[in-house]
Formats: structure tokens, C-alpha cells, sequence
């Protein structure tokens, strides 16, 4: 099996995590890379499932000892990032590496792999559309609202340096453009 990579990013509310579900089922052999984080575990969330729950003092000795693709003090002592053993891990279950990472992570593992990874972002139709779709979720305060658009805008400026950009305005036909788009670059 080629070592290959997914990288699917776009700003927060603008459906990557569906759409990376959809390609996940659609896709055995695809596997989801999980991150590394310096936040406390949740009551609903599982060590080694939905994070690596690591102390800030461990994240930030990784970091000294380069063992992150990306990473990111996403809040003051609050870490997350992509760690390099991760990606061994799947390829050395003969699998491809799949990320639902954010647009600056997403653009800096492209970087350390360029033609083996496939870099998507995921465009939502308009800042007025995201911005509704968080406030549908019912899951942040406003401030956190407003903090996640600011960025939105931010992110969506570095859509011209991912591979393919998909349009979703229909989570249906984005997602099926981006199974598309990931069996042409598999089986290329």
C-alpha cells in the first residue's frame, strides 16, 4: 500500500467533520489520524479515541524533541497538534492517513509531505451561512460565535493553497465531490 494522506480542512461550522465521516465509510482503508491535546478529558471522551490527553509540561517536551507534524497553542497552555507517530502508526497498518485538522495545520502537513498528501478545503457559501450554521449547532456562547467567524474570515484567505477547494453549500453534493476527489488522487 502507497503512503499516502487526506488533509481536509476549513474554518469551523463549514461541515468537514460530515464530510470526513462520509469519506471514513466510504473508505476502509482510510484512518483517522488522532491529535494530541493539553486540554482536560471530557466526561463523553476516550484516551487514545477521540484525543491523546497529554499534560501541557508533556505536549511542550514532544515539542523540544520534534515529535509534532503541526501544533498549536490554540488557547494560553493549551495545546493540540499532530503527532509523527501517528501517521507511522496507520502506514504501518498498511492504511492512508486521514485528517480533519484546521487550515494552517492542514497547510503544514502538506508541506512535509506535497505529493503524498491530497490538501481539500472545505468552503462554506458565505460568512452569513457559517455564522448561521454555528448558531444552529447551540454548542458556543456568542462570544465563542464570534471569535470562530473572525477566524473563519481569516482562514478562508488560505483556500487558493490547498489542492481542490469544494464548495459546500450542499452537504450532499460536497460530499460526494470530495469521495470523488479522494478516489482520483488514491488511484492515481
Amino acid at each position: 500500500m502507497k503512503e499516502l494522506l487526506i488533509i481536509v480542512s476549513a474554518p469551523s461550522g463549514a461541515g468537514k467533520t460530515t464530510i470526513v465521516k462520509k469519506l471514513l465509510n466510504a473508505f476502509p482503508n482510510l484512518k483517522f489520524s488522532i491529535s494530541a491535546c493539553s486540554r482536560p478529558k471530557r466526561n463523553n471522551e476516550i484516551d487514545a479515541v477521540d484525543y491523546y490527553f497529554i499534560s501541557s509540561d508533556s505536549f511542550k517536551k514532544k515539542i523540544e524533541n520534534d515529535e509534532f507534524l503541526e501544533w498549536q497553542e490554540v488557547y494560553k497552555g493549551s495545546f493540540y497538534g499532530t503527532l509523527k507517530s501517528e501517521v507511522e502508526r496507520i502506514w504501518a497498518q498498511n492504511n492512508i492517513v486521514i485528517f480533519d485538522v484546521d487550515v494552517i495545520g492542514g497547510l503544514n502537513i502538506k508541506k512535509i509531505y506535497k505529493d503524498k498528501a491530497l490538501s481539500i478545503f472545505i468552503m462554506p457559501p458565505s460568512i452569513e451561512l457559517l455564522e448561521e450554521r454555528l448558531r444552529k449547532r447551540s454548542t458556543d456562547s456568542e462570544e465563542s460565535i464570534r471569535i470562530r467567524v473572525e477566524k473563519a474570515k481569516n482562514e478562508m484567505k488560505y483556500a487558493n493553497n490547498f489542492d481542490c477547494i469544494i464548495l459546500n453549500d450542499d452537504i450532499i453534493k460536497a460530499t460526494d465531490d470530495t469521495i470523488a476527489l479522494v478516489e482520483k488522487f488514491l488511484n492515481k
